[in-house]
């Protein structure tokens, strides 16, 4: 069995997540091959795709939202996610266990005695009077009945678990600041989520690793439960072995993946990208070494914007009255310096939609 070694598997990610060569693509199909786009903060997916497709467009993203075509809603690890209508519908039922239970993680004492399926019932008859609303009116609508857990916990029970739910626009839209409001599926979509699998199958779970190792391998299992929270999925596994090959990292983990799927030379160059916060090509691993050193691992889990340098985070980047912003995290050779000033100013333009340019490169740490 090959091992695969770190710079290895990195050059196979960034060639899966269209961040080795910007992609000719749709905005929708990039959306269905990442597998979504972590989007709690509503305008990083924008700059997402903008490092991942050429020429891309915001307004072809808000468009599929007001289109209802691309969806914000709570999915894999119970994060709001940047997914197609069509993945939606499918994959929710999948993780509605994994849902339920992290919202009972954090809520167990408050939620204690509460019949969910009655509180499922009472608050999809709340909202199938049409109108959209926010965590806290829904909550507030069945505290009469429920006082005990108060809103918070209800409201994150309903609206993360219960009941599957959109987040309408305008949230998520470029350029727009708008709360949350909160629609069921049957009344954005048109219909509800797809019926669960007969006991004994798991398509979704199937369909699951085939995208996940499209968009992400080669990985470990521990990846994928990484990547979308559920647990379950070694039957999954096991029934699409047969279609895939396997590796070994440097610490010995079996690495699964699809045969034909890229896997670049070690020494193929790697442009300087620059990622969003929670961007999926750092969270979407247990294991993420291949991107980002453990001494930064947590800039991620922050929301910090991160900067790839020859492949691995290797900066910082935040925004200062139109200015782009780099605090490196390691000594960068000047041709480093001079790749990052271009992206920088590059992306400084993006988001100021071509009005400047400016970047400015702090020093590099001691």
């Amino acid at each position: 069995m090959s091992v695969l070694d770190a710079r290895a598997l990195g050059r196979a990610t960034l060639a899966r997540q269209l961040l080795l060569d910007r992609a000719d693509a749709p905005v929708l199909d990039t959306v269905a091959h990442l597998g979504g786009l972590q989007a709690q903060e509503p305008q990083e997916p924008f700059v997402g795709l903008w490092s991942r497709l050429r020429d891309f467009r915001p307004a072809e993203l808000s468009d599929l939202l007001t289109g209802r075509r691309v969806v914000r809603t709570h999915l894999m690890r119970r994060t709001v996610h940047l997914v197609t209508a069509e993945d939606a519908l499918a994959w929710r039922p999948r993780h509605d266990a994994m849902l339920c239970g992290r919202v009972l993680g954090t809520y167990r004492r408050e939620l204690d005695g509460v019949d969910l399926a009655e509180l499922a019932a009472a608050g999809r008859a709340v909202m199938s009077d049409g109108e959209p609303r926010s965590m806290g009116d829904l909550a507030r609508a069945l505290a009469d009945r429920w006082p005990e857990p108060g809103p918070r916990a209800l409201g994150e029970m309903l609206v993360a678990a219960l009941i599957p739910m959109v987040q309408l626009p305008p949230r998520g839209l470029w350029r727009t600041r708008a709360g949350v409001r909160n629609a069921p599926f049957t009344a954005w979509l048109g219909r509800d989520a797809d019926p669960p699998a007969p006991p004994g199958t798991d398509p979704v779970g199937e369909t699951l690793v085939r995208r996940y190792l499209a968009a992400f391998g080669p990985a470990a299992s521990a990846d994928l439960r990484a990547w979308c929270g559920l647990a379950g999925l070694p039957a999954a596994v096991a029934a699409v072995r047969g279609e895939l090959v396997a590796f070994r990292d440097e610490r010995g983990r079996e690495l699964l993946d699809l045969p034909d799927a890229p896997r670049p030379d070690p020494g193929t160059p790697a442009p300087v990208r620059f990622l969003p916060a929670f961007d999926n090509v750092i969270l979407g691993y247990q294991d993420r070494s291949r991107i980002i050193d453990d001494e930064h691992r947590g800039l991620s889990v922050a929301g910090a914007r991160v900067v790839l340098v020859d492949g691995r985070v290797s900066a910082t980047w935040t925004v200062e009255d139109g200015t782009v912003s780099v605090t490196p995290l390691r000594r960068l050779s000047r041709t480093d310096r001079a790749e990052l000033a271009e992206e920088g100013r590059a992306l400084a333009a993006f988001l100021s939609d071509g009005d400047g340019d400016r970047v400015r490169v702090g020093a590099a740490p001691p």
